[in-house]
């Protein structure tokens, strides 16, 4: 733990007011030329709503008449699901793990119980919910909680054996306790263990059946204080359930067995079965089988019962999945689960426990998934579950978030997706339809692209605050499946699993050009077709990306990024040179270019093998191109760092720590190939020490020493230069073997436990000065941006341009020469020229971005979406939109006295805003010093652009633009994760996002106007509903008894007879804001409509109690008056001493 140093932040906060103040100086001409229109009170931030499944979920309750769901996790979220689009997210504040739930059903109340052994009170009546009472236990923990229908009596247990009960108005402890030693046998010496179930008999309130882990079940009766029965059997139990009738209950137990007890038969059980069990010939006792979690006893008005269950399969049943067993009078079903299971519930159609309940559906809750089974139907298929609960499916390693997206493509997606969907599901409505979706006013259209560990790419509708998955692509289906042969793997794959993992994609909403590159060093380039096609060959690009000069051989003919020889002259190579000839032949990869020489050095190697078989792409994304970077003389290719694509101009741009390489996806060439030495020609600033030989090199990207120094030493004086982490690099190796690659982190020893896990095993790239194990200064591309603006200082127009930043702060100028629109432009050359250096800031380059000379956001010149694959009049209608290409709008260029274009550039430590052609910096704010930017994005709100960071000292900040002013910094989270700073994104509107879990997203606003709005746009969990009728006894039960005897738990808990509770055993803590406070916080008109209504409810309620108060008080005088009439006639003739 490093000493917290006041001088260093004093410093720091003066260094940050004098940079501040000079950048205001320099800039103070061009800040009144431009009217900034973002002001501070434009911005706040929250959290707006969580999607996805709860990671490692605990716990679960449904609300039978509200039809709502509540999961509680291990880490005290708690999310609460309604009808589709309807969820909620509420946190403990202690974090512990949620153990039990209960609703207190129908009335917008729900109860959790926590590791810490508290109690809380949840009012879901509001919005948001939150807590309005706790209850802390001092001296026993917290094993089992129970709530009766319709009651206000919370049953807790505890592990010393006790029952404890609480009055839930008021979160009072009753002075009625139920202690171990008289529930259990006199004769009884051992502890019967912990509380493991309680539930009162559905025919009668008074009394109470309590289960203890060794076997013990005791049948308690609350009036007389004593048990009535005791039912012991020789194994543990595991839950306990009733028949709706009272008369028999059902124990599951830690031997695989179910026994079956009538309540006046206490000896042994009435029924003993081992569902999984094999019942020997010889009549001996069934093979003990793994324990019954779980049973519940459902029954039906016409048929057999169901006995639902968990667990207690044979034990020879080895790496068989976990399974849920469904009996229904003859039938036994045993359906497999992906995952273990958590828990489960049986949803019936009455919410009361003494009618016959007719199940009709299981909510099973696995460890990563959510499963509804639909009883009703045979075969008992599962229900389509509607909620975003897929996320983790496989884990994501990255994602992308765009807010008002043109409003053709979320149609066109959900079109091509909804083909995809699996069949067989059950064909009833989704039985959680609780809640109102909200009423919200936003309607751009937003989309979230997450990319996954098995090279999956999903795409997501996140509109409003709804999340739908629209449409999934599988990029794996490119490559042949590996085969199990260690050798050829060894030889070619540089990570150790999920060779197909996506590390960073690149799309053009308008376009709707897709480009992911993966992390064995390839990229694949998408385009959109609602046709489906069959694809004899995949088009394949192989690249040699060299770091030095001197590595620079020739690749053998057909081998790939072009030929720049020996090395003294770093001209630019012409494009027909620099670009072998598309593949249009032959298999993808070519016999000659994978080529290991006589001492079995790697050369011309790819990571991956391309399908050599015909492709039948569906309609959606379908492959345009493979490029991959390919072994260079037993060197692997580094992986990618840095990504870009335009497609008004056709072009793809990538970088890691060995250079940049262009690629024409319309003419299916390499336009460049860079090493990171070859960026500045001979101007080349930084002093680049020659490699050691190759004989004692090491594979780069492995382990470095964090102490070594090198050229960027100076540049990079905070502490975060020590995360010497590639750019967007992940998933650890298991060491390099032989050449391959080691994938190693080189961590400050404080960060390494949060890195240990696979998930969270990569990071952007931090600084460069200890990447290699060479003591070199390696220099790693780290952003693109693709513009139409000033190539070169003075020049007086614009062309089309990509800005290229680097991991040392260097922002370098390309200019590209574009053939004409139409079939020229698939005959001739790009040409790309390298135009010298923009400027340099610290860190690395994040972002990049250009506004006009009013301030307006420059978006890069892009193409409409057309259909690819079109035939007849659609290709004519293809080609006229070809020949159409699209002009970014840009100023007018006879301005000579003033600047046309502002570059707006950001960094890992500070922003610079660059007038140009001029290139003079006139406005610079730093914005950190002790720590470093994750990511940084030029956002447009509504009335203006900004920049948005996010640091790795959890901090969110936004800058006025082109001014630099900071407008917002807020202290967010913490990064004890790196899986959020690999997937935090912001966009457009005020909207951000990240993974704060490996299976959840979680969305931020930091829009004032958003954050006004957001309490319309939740949905509300609960709505006015009537609780069903009671059953009706029946005349003979009435008559003769046998019907539901109900208890007055009031005068037998209250503090009149039961006196008060020990006074240390729990504490009472207050909600923060109380009944009325909480109450009051539900805002909108539904809310208030909902109120009333509850309101007079509840008042005609209350006047109709006070009102059988009434009556049988005066019944109850009148009784006392004939009663004492009778006594004074009866004793009116009587001596004194006859009494």
């Amino acid at each position: 733990m490093k000493k917290f140093n006041i001088r260093k932040v004093l410093d720091g906060l003066k260094e940050q007011a004098s940079s501040s103040a000079s950048s205001g100086q320099s800039g103070t001409q061009e800040n009144n030329l431009m009217q900034e229109t973002l002001q501070s009170e434009n911005f706040q931030l929250c959290k707006t709503v969580r999607h996805g499944f709860p990671y490692q979920p605990s716990s679960m309750a449904h609300d039978p008449v509200q039809k709502i769901l509540a999961i509680g996790t291990q880490s005290g979220a708690l999310r609460l699901f309604g009808r589709p689009g309807v969820e909620c997210y509420c946190q403990h504040e202690s974090g512990a793990a949620v153990i039990s739930l209960q609703f207190l059903i129908n009335e917008g109340a729900l109860v959790s119980a926590l590791a810490d052994d508290s109690v809380h009170l949840w009012n879901l009546r509001q919005k948001r919910p939150a807590i309005l009472h706790s209850l802390k236990f001092n001296r026993e923990r917290i094993t089992f909680v129970h709530l009766p229908f319709q009651s206000k009596w919370l049953y807790i247990g505890t592990e010393k054996g006790n029952i404890h009960i609480v009055n839930v108005e008021s979160f009072t402890l009753s002075g009625y306790v139920i202690m171990w030693n008289k529930a259990i046998e006199l004769s009884s010496k051992a502890h019967p263990g912990p509380v493991v179930h309680i539930s009162d008999n559905p025919m009668d309130e008074g009394k109470l059946i309590i289960g203890y882990e060794s076997g013990i079940v005791v049948l308690w009766d609350l009036k007389s204080k004593k048990a009535d029965y005791r039912y012991t059997y020789d194994e543990a139990i595991h839950s306990v359930a009733w028949h709706h009738e009272g008369k028999q209950f059902i124990c599951s137990h830690s031997d695989g067995t179910l026994t079956i007890w009538n309540i006046k038969g206490q000896g042994k059980p009435f029924q003993t079965i081992t569902p999984h069990g094999k019942q020997p010939k010889d009549g001996k006792k069934p093979e003990p089988c793994k324990p019954i979690l779980k049973v519940e006893y459902k029954t039906t008005r016409l048929g057999d019962p169901f006995m639902i269950l968990s667990g207690g399969l044979s034990y020879d049943t080895v790496g068989r999945r976990p399974c849920l067993t469904v009996m229904h009078g003859k039938s036994t079903a045993v359906l497999e689960m992906d995952y273990p299971i958590v828990d489960f519930l049986t949803l019936c159609e009455t919410p009361y426990p003494n009618d016959f309940q007719e199940p009709y559906a299981v909510v099973v809750l696995l460890e990563k998934d959510l499963v509804v089974i639909d009883l009703a139907q045979n075969g008992y298929p599962i229900f389509e579950n509607p909620y975003p609960l897929t996320i983790h499916e496989s884990p994501v390693t990255c994602c992308e978030y765009y807010a008002d997206c043109p409003v053709d493509l979320i149609p066109a997606l959900y079109t091509v997706g909804s083909r995809q969907k699996r069949q067989g599901y059950s064909k009833k409505e989704w039985p959680i339809s609780g809640g109102n979706w909200g009423l919200g006013t936003q309607s751009y259209p937003e989309i979230i692209i997450t990319g996954h560990a098995d090279g999956t790419v999903k795409f997501w509708d996140a509109s409003a605050i709804m999340l739908q998955v629209l449409y999934k692509l599988k990029t794996a289906k490119v490559f042949e499946k590996s085969r199990n042969n260690k050798e050829e793997k060894q030889n070619t794959e540089i990570v150790d699993e999920d060779p197909f993992a996506i590390q960073i994609m690149a799309w053009c909403p308008e376009s709707r050009i897709l480009c992911v590159a993966g992390v064995s060093a390839n990229l694949i380039i998408y385009r959109f077709s609602k046709q489906e096609i069959t694809t004899e060959v995949v088009q394949l690009l192989e690249v040699r990306l060299q770091y030095e000069v001197n590595d620079m051989e020739s690749p053998p003919e057909g081998g790939g990024g072009g030929d720049r020889g020996g090395g003294g002259d770093r001209d630019l190579p012409t494009p027909g040179t620099a670009s072998p000839s598309p593949q249009t032949t032959g298999p993808p990869t070519h016999p000659s270019t994978s080529s290991n020489s006589s001492d079995g050095v790697r050369d011309n190697v790819a990571c991956l093998k391309v399908r050599s078989t015909p492709l039948k792409q569906s309609p959606g994304y379908q492959v345009e191109l493979v490029v991959q970077l390919v072994w260079v003389s037993g060197e692997p290719p580094q992986q990618i760092t840095s990504l870009a694509l335009n497609s008004s101009y056709g072009l793809i741009v990538f970088g890691n720590s060995n250079g940049l390489a262009v690629v024409d996806y319309l003419q299916k060439t390499v336009l460049l190939n860079l090493g990171t030495v070859e960026l500045y020609g001979h101007n080349d600033p930084y002093q680049r020490q020659p490699r050691s030989p190759r004989k004692t090199r090491q594979p780069s990207g492995g382990l470095c020493d964090i102490n070594e120094g090198s050229a960027s030493e100076d540049r990079c004086k905070s502490p975060t230069s020590v995360l010497a982490l590639n750019h967007q690099q992940f998933y650890n190796g298991s060491g390099g073997r032989g050449a391959k690659m080691s994938r190693k982190l080189s961590l400050p020893t404080e960060l390494k436990p949060d890195l240990d896990h696979r998930d969270n095993s990569f990071s952007r790239s931090r600084s460069s000065s200890v990447t290699s194990i060479d003591k070199e200064a390696r220099e790693a591309i780290t952003s693109f941006h693709f513009c139409e603006t000033f190539a070169r200082k003075g020049d007086s127009t614009i062309t089309p341009c990509l800005y290229v930043g680097t991991s040392l702060g260097t922002v370098l100028a390309m200019a590209l020469n574009l053939p004409p629109a139409g079939e020229q432009r698939l005959l001739q050359p790009v040409i790309v020229l390298p135009s010298g250096t923009l400027g340099r800031l610290k860190g690395s380059i994040l972002r990049m971005a250009f506004l006009d000379n009013t301030g307006t956001f420059l978006p890069p010149a892009f193409e409409l979406w057309y259909e690819p694959n079109a035939v007849g009049a659609d290709s004519e209608e293809r080609d006229k939109a070809r020949k159409r290409r699209p002009v970014s709008v840009s100023p007018s260029t006879s301005q000579e006295l003033q600047e046309s274009q502002y570059a707006v550039v950001c960094s890992e430590k500070q922003a610079k805003v660059i007038a140009l052609p001029s290139q003079n910096c006139i406005f610079k704010h730093s914005i950190t010093e002790t720590s470093f930017v994750l990511r940084a994005d030029v956002v447009q709100m509504n009335i203006g652009n900004c920049v948005a960071c996010f640091c790795a000292n959890g901090h969110i900040m936004t800058l006025s633009l082109p001014g630099l002013r900071p407008l917002l910094d807020v202290n967010y989270l913490p990064l004890t994760d790196m899986r959020i700073a690999r997937t935090f994104c912001f966009t457009n509107l005020g909207q951000a996002m990240y993974l704060t879990s490996p299976t959840e997203i979680q969305r931020i606003t930091y829009s004032q106007e958003t954050c006004e709005n957001l309490q319309e746009m939740l949905g509300e969990l609960f709505t006015p509903v009537e609780t069903p009728e009671a059953p009706n006894r029946g005349f003979f039960k009435g008559l003769f008894g046998g019907g539901a005897t109900s208890l007055d738990r009031e005068e037998l808990f209250g503090e009149t007879q039961a006196g008060k509770a020990s006074r240390g055993l729990a504490q009472h803590i207050p909600g923060p804001q109380g009944l009325e406070g909480m109450k009051g916080a539900a805002s909108g008109v539904v809310a208030d409509l909902a109120r009333a209504r509850i309101a007079l409810d509840e008042r005609g309620q209350k006047l109709g109690e006070l009102d059988e108060r009434t009556a049988a008080m005066l019944a109850s005088a009148d009784s006392f008056g004939k009663h004492a009439h009778d006594m004074m006639l009866k004793c009116k003739d009587k001596k004194w001493y006859q009494f």
